[in-house]
């Protein structure tokens, strides 16, 4: 059965999970208007439909950092992806790499680096927050240069969490949050067996590597709060640009005086995103806060986009409104928490057969060829 990113996983994914683990990967900040404004504004664009333009040659293939992509898709980082699927980082990395596009590992990952990055064909992206901890964080770069990671993706839009209200409500944080996990874990016994009891151990691998004991998911909350650091400033991040020499993407851009900042920083890349609206409520969607963004740094350096993408369809859009190259989170996570491995491997060629389908019938041949010139004139407002 040919199952929908957008719908069935996210049910099949409701229904596996413990409430605790679900709600946080399905909520936002607030009152969650800009994580709906992700998808309706995304969904309002409108694109022209082309007929009789000898479709016969279809090529998806993209470059991206001196990488050759199947497709412009790559999996976004997502923290305790490892707790939605037994070793779940290890799963997805692999369905990426065989599809051929980059799985970005998160810094609260449950499996390590030197667990995931082995485990794959190809090398894989690496995603680090801006933290107190200057020393994890020269760990973690340091680690992640030994095992071969080509791209850090640097997520410059979190120096204080948001305000996920779901997550009080739902064990993950909360008076008595360990105990109700708990009693959710038990009333989902094929999640308690695959994941909570054979997933194992249950910690932030990449932090438990550098502190040198575990750290695990009653330590998660606690340990992100007392280390963001609001004091960030582009100055901060140089010695992170000298250090890295491989390619480097700012990840949180919504505006573009700030994309502007990542060109004058040295960035190559840089993520339109409002972090899947977990962030601030209120600010614009990706979709809307993107064609601005590339009329001021398109050709300067490589655009991504996430947040609100769902489908092929959704990637041609985000393409056609000035993105290289867009990253997928809930979706794919939805897969994972549903059926692991064949899950992600399932959704991927989803998406592949979903831009098909929208590239022929909008006459686009290829991933150079999706452009604002595939959006429908009149409605081109929609996106500014």
């Amino acid at each position: 059965m040919i199952i929908s990113a957008s719908t069935d996983y996210r049910a099949a994914a409701q229904r596996r999970l413990p409430p605790f683990l679900f709600h946080y990967i399905d909520g936002g900040a607030y009152a969650e208007h800009t994580l709906k404004k992700n998808v309706e504004d995304l969904a309002g664009i409108a694109l022209r439909q082309r007929v009789l333009k000898n479709m016969s040659e279809l090529s998806l293939e993209t470059r991206l950092f001196d990488e050759t992509l199947s497709m412009p898709v790559a999996l976004s980082p997502v923290g305790l992806t490892g707790m939605y699927a037994r070793r779940g980082e290890v799963q997805a990395a692999r369905a990426a790499a065989d599809k051929g596009i980059p799985f970005t590992l998160s810094t609260v990952s449950v499996c390590p680096i030197e667990e995931v990055a082995p485990a794959i064909s190809r090398p894989m992206w690496f995603q680090l927050y801006v933290l107190k901890d200057r020393g994890f964080m020269k760990n973690a770069l340091e680690r992640a240069k030994a095992a071969g990671v080509t791209t850090l993706v640097f997520t410059v839009d979190m120096p204080v969490p948001g305000a996920r209200y779901r997550d009080a409500h739902s064990g993950m944080s909360g008076p008595n949050a360990a105990m109700r996990r708990y009693l959710q874990a038990v009333t989902h016994p094929r999640w308690a067996f695959d994941v909570g009891l054979l997933g194992k151990p249950h910690d932030l691998g990449n932090i438990s590597a550098y502190r040198g004991n575990p750290t695990g998911l009653e330590d998660y909350m606690g340990w992100l709060g007392a280390n963001f650091d609001a004091s960030i400033s582009w100055k901060d991040l140089q010695w992170i640009r000298d250090f890295w020499d491989g390619p480097m993407v700012i990840k949180g851009i919504l505006d573009p005086e700030d994309a502007r900042d990542a060109l004058r920083f040295g960035a190559d890349g840089i993520v339109v995103s409002n972090h899947g609206g977990r962030q601030l409520d209120g600010v614009l969607s990706s979709a809307r806060a993107l064609p601005a963004i590339a009329d001021a740094v398109k050709g300067d350096l490589k655009i991504l986009v996430d947040s609100g993408i769902r489908t092929g369809l959704d990637v041609v859009r985000m393409l056609a409104l000035g993105a290289d190259c867009t990253m997928l989170g809930r979706a794919f996570i939805y897969a994972l928490a549903a059926d692991g491995e064949a899950g992600v491997s399932n959704l991927l060629e989803l998406i592949e057969k979903e831009m098909r389908v929208a590239m022929v019938l909008t006459g686009a041949k290829s991933i150079s060829e999706i452009n604002a010139d595939l959006l429908v004139r009149e409605l081109q407002h929609l996106s500014k």
